[in-house]
């Protein structure tokens, strides 16, 4: 190319480098005037339509204060309707001067329903001036005012002096005629009644004595739901934190003999030392720690009888682990070891008893024949006809003599069992129906027997509670629930007891 040439070339490019930026800035700039324009074209349209919605919106609300319907769950009372507008336009004036009305409208109505005896109204037209922030000393007004009004109307000389009878008479808790539930009933009225103050302070103060009189007694669960009932009332009593002192050491005292009992193998007296502890609310945790800790201690037992082939002790001891903890690993364990234990001993089939064994049972079937001649059948313990036949029965289950012996004998535990439920000697009739799971083993028939006895226990312990012993009543809901846990009456039993024992409180 000639250099003419070339020169031309690169000033014609430097030329267009320089009307770049030139370029550039014009079309940024008809952009950002398109965008102008669009903007205004698009708010012109989309303003006028929010400022109507609010507009239609202020008038609605305006229509709702004026027809008093203040406040509506539809959202179309007035206050929705002014915070709806609101949200829309927030700087406008009028709509939060709306709001302020409403408030007004709200204290007016609820000073006029406080005068006429309608409180229900009145507090509810107080509780939306308080949420729309009505001025605090005409609220504080009204209320006071609505309190007096009430406490007027409740006669309340009348139920102080029905409170202060009561506890002259030392009804003091367990009931609405009782003293502290109407000194209650007054300071709700009147948070600062002093005579009201005066008679619940006494009245806890005896209340809290007769918790630590039980307590001291060993009456755990009484003395806990005396002394829970006083912290409901007052939770600042100045009686209460010696109360709840020997509280502790009453439960403290119960669990140490249970878990003593435990460790000694005295299942049943642990259990019912857990169970007291459960129904005295105080040891939660602890009781049911210590109720699976029983449980698990019978399926131990369960599974050694298992191991030993002793069959009938393996399902009494499973039985009762059962009913303290069905769930528990350790009861499905001696289940399965159960089960595992009668496949292999069916498995081996019948055992000869040795020479020294044949004579130490005939020995104890002789000692059976000459107790049921006595007619010691199931008494004496340990030397009745029953245990003397139970003990052949371990050494030598198949053995004819023995199985003769369980066939005469099994009628006459029957008939104890149905002659002891027919004269409601029900203690005697679980001594009978276990005689017979011992010579007969779980079947269809003894589950029967046993929902029977239950629903026996369940009728006394109605009875006993409509008698006042609410003890005695639990005694038989947990014998109840023992024998049938499922068995009709027994849940409605248990609620009631419990209505009973919160009520005591």
């Amino acid at each position: 190319m000639k250099p003419g040439r070339i020169a031309t070339t690169r000033a014609w490019r430097a030329a267009r480098r320089a009307r770049w930026p030139v370029v550039a800035g014009a079309v940024l700039a008809a952009g950002v005037l398109l965008a102008s324009l669009l903007s205004g074209v698009l708010g012109n349209r989309l303003w006028p339509r929010a400022e109507a919605e609010a507009e239609r919106l202020r008038r609605e609300a305006d229509a709702a204060l004026q027809a008093g319907r203040l406040t509506a769950a539809d959202g179309s009372g007035a206050r929705e309707r002014y915070e709806a507008a609101i949200a829309i336009d927030p700087d406008r004036a009028e709509l939060r001067a709306g709001l302020g009305r409403v408030a007004q409208a709200a204290l007016a109505r609820a000073a006029d329903a406080a005068a006429d005896g309608r409180f229900v109204d009145a507090h509810r037209d107080l509780a939306l001036a308080r949420s729309l922030s009505a001025p605090r000393a005409r609220i504080d007004a009204v209320a006071e005012d609505l309190r007096r009004r009430e406490a007027a109307g409740a006669g309340l000389d009348a139920l102080l002096a029905e409170a202060d009878a009561a506890r002259a008479a030392g009804r003091l808790h367990g009931g609405d005629d009782a003293a502290l539930p109407r000194y209650a009933r007054i300071l709700a009225l009147q948070p600062r009644h002093r005579q009201a103050l005066e008679g619940r302070d006494d009245a806890l103060s005896t209340l809290l004595q007769q918790a630590q009189a039980k307590l001291a007694r060993g009456d755990l669960v009484a003395g806990a739901a005396l002394v829970n009932a006083a912290a409901g009332y007052d939770a600042g009593h100045s009686d209460l934190p010696d109360a709840r002192a020997a509280l502790s050491r009453a439960v403290e005292a119960v669990r140490r003999r249970a878990d003593a009992d435990l460790r000694g193998g005295r299942l049943a007296r642990a259990a019912d030392g857990y169970r007291v502890l459960r129904d005295s609310g105080a040891a939660n945790a602890a009781a049911e720690a210590g109720l699976r800790a029983v449980a698990a201690a019978h399926a131990q037992r369960a599974a050694r009888a298992a191991h030993d082939f002793a069959f009938d002790r393996a399902r009494t001891e499973l039985a009762s682990a059962k009913a303290l903890a069905a769930d528990a690993p350790e009861v499905r364990q001696a289940e399965a070891d159960l089960a595992r234990a009668q496949r292999t001993r069916a498995d081996l089939g019948p055992k000869p008893p040795s020479a020294d064994t044949l004579r130490r049972v005939g020995r104890l079937l002789l000692e059976y024949e000459v107790a049921g001649a006595r007619g010691d059948w199931l008494t004496p313990p340990g030397d009745s006809a029953f245990d003397k036949l139970r003990a052949a029965r371990a050494l030598a289950p198949d053995d004819a003599g023995v199985r003769h012996a369980s066939e005469r004998m099994r009628p006459r535990v029957e008939a104890c069992f149905e002659t002891a439920l027919r004269d409601n000697a029900l203690q005697r009739a679980r001594v009978c129906l276990d005689a017979r799971i011992v010579l007969e083993g779980e079947h269809r028939g003894i589950a029967t027997a046993r929902t029977r006895l239950a629903e026996r226990w369940v009728a006394m312990g109605e009875q006993r509670l409509r008698d006042g012993d609410i003890d005695g009543a639990a005694a038989a809901r947990d014998a109840a629930r023992a024998l049938d846990a499922k068995t009709d009456g027994l849940a409605d039993l248990s609620e009631r007891l419990h209505a009973a024992a919160s009520a005591e409180r």
